[in-house]
């Protein structure tokens, strides 16, 4: 299907998305760390990785997609 590359690509931008959700959901509102919904987070976050991976699907910019030379004749 894709390659090493388009993986790891990928999968940071996976980390960072998780990463931008986890900050919001705390930033929302929630003051103390006794307060914080966990399992809220911990959900929100894994959703938002696994919609940042099937997003990659469509297309990662970082990655140039490999055209065979059939289709460019």
């Amino acid at each position: 299907m894709k390659n090493t590359l388009w993986f790891k690509a990928a999968g940071v931008r996976a980390v960072k998305t998780m990463a931008q959700s986890a900050l919001a959901v705390l930033g929302s509102g929630m003051f103390g760390v006794l307060e914080v919904d966990w399992l809220n987070l911990v959900s929100v976050t894994i959703m938002a990785g696994i919609c940042s991976v099937l997003t990659s699907i469509a297309g990662l910019p970082e990655v140039k997609e490999e055209v065979p030379d059939e289709v460019t004749q």
